[in-house]
């Protein structure tokens, strides 16, 4: 399926910050509200794609599929080596984006290993420093494994480990550059689209059900449901527009806010659509069915009270006396 997007070019979106952000958004969110593993692999390809185009890369060939791998677990590391000869030959920190690596070790969360052409992820050249590397999943040095992924819930994602021996690989950027980029925040707004996306597919099951039967309890979840995703909405039309009004800027506490709202939109959905519509849907829909075991998992992405306290934080230090204030 992701194949057959990129195929009939439904993978050039927008980029972030140019304009049409939520363009970009309804994208991710239409794709989300199909199929919440497909997105998984969707999002991580248009990604991957606005990362190279920020980071001033080469443009990735025609019809390739591409991944986005950075999760940095402490019992996988991914170690790069500069090659003999790349780059200036002046230490790690005088590496030119464009130099030549190799890779050792493992990589864990990698959505889709088994079907992607390319990845981007991310690798250490020192107990330091961090940085981006592009790799040919085609090759003898990666080992794609079956460890790593054991839920019911996004399944078909497969985000299982990834082993590199020798694999030869392609410094993208500057080391840094990938966390430094202000794309980095937007594209984590990105993902609450999609979140926002797969929320409202199973809120529009209830939304059916309430015009075909007028039961009074279902309106009342139809009611909460409603504020939750309407509330979310604002928000990511809100964010998308100050992206485009000033893209250098990572828009964190709007981001991180966006993030949060999104989660939480979800979690009422959760909620609220399995008691309206009781056993029958949920046994006997197999799409509203998959909904309800994936957007569990696929909301797992926040991080929970760290991002709320994060948040917080960022509120505290704020100058305005009443920052809510209509």
């Amino acid at each position: 399926m992701l194949r057959a997007l990129v195929a009939h070019g439904f993978d050039q979106l927008p980029l972030p910050g140019q304009g049409q952000t939520l363009a970009r958004w309804q994208a991710l969110a239409a794709v989300a509200a199909c199929n919440l593993s497909l997105v998984k692999l969707y999002e991580g390809h248009t990604d991957a794609l606005a990362i190279l185009a920020e980071l001033g890369a080469a443009a990735p060939a025609a019809a390739q599929t591409w991944a986005v791998w950075a999760a940095e677990p402490p019992s996988h590391r991914v170690q790069a080596t500069p090659v003999s000869g790349s780059g200036n030959g002046n230490g790690s920190g005088s590496l030119a984006s464009g130099s030549a690596v190799q890779l050792s070790g493992s990589k864990a969360w990698c959505s889709g290993a088994q079907s992607v052409d390319q990845a981007l992820l991310t690798a250490w050249l020192s107990d330091t420093e961090r940085c981006l590397v592009a790799v040919d999943m085609r090759q003898p040095g990666v080992q794609v494994s079956s460890d790593g992924w054991q839920a019911v819930g996004m399944a078909a994602s497969a985000s299982v480990d990834v082993h590199l021996d020798g694999a030869s690989a392609t410094l993208i950027g500057q080391p840094g550059d990938y966390l430094r980029r202000p794309g980095f925040q937007h594209g984590g707004a990105g993902i609450a689209a999609c979140w926002y996306g797969a929320s409202t597919r199973m809120a529009d099951h209830l939304l059916q059900a309430c015009r075909r039967h007028a039961e009074p309890h279902a309106m009342a979840h139809l009611g909460a449901v409603d504020i939750a995703l309407s509330t979310t909405a604002g928000l990511l039309r809100a964010t998308a527009a100050l992206i485009d009004s000033q893209p250098g800027a990572p828009w964190t506490l709007a981001v991180n806010r966006t993030r949060l709202a999104a989660e939480a939109a979800a979690q009422q959905v959760l909620q609220h659509v399995p008691r309206a519509l009781g056993a029958g849907p949920l046994c006997k829909d197999r799409a509203l069915a998959l909904l309800l075991a994936d957007l569990p998992v696929f909301i797992r992405q926040s991080h929970a009270e760290r991002d709320l306290a994060a948040l917080g934080q960022s509120m505290a230090q704020q100058e305005d006396r009443l920052p809510w204030k209509l």
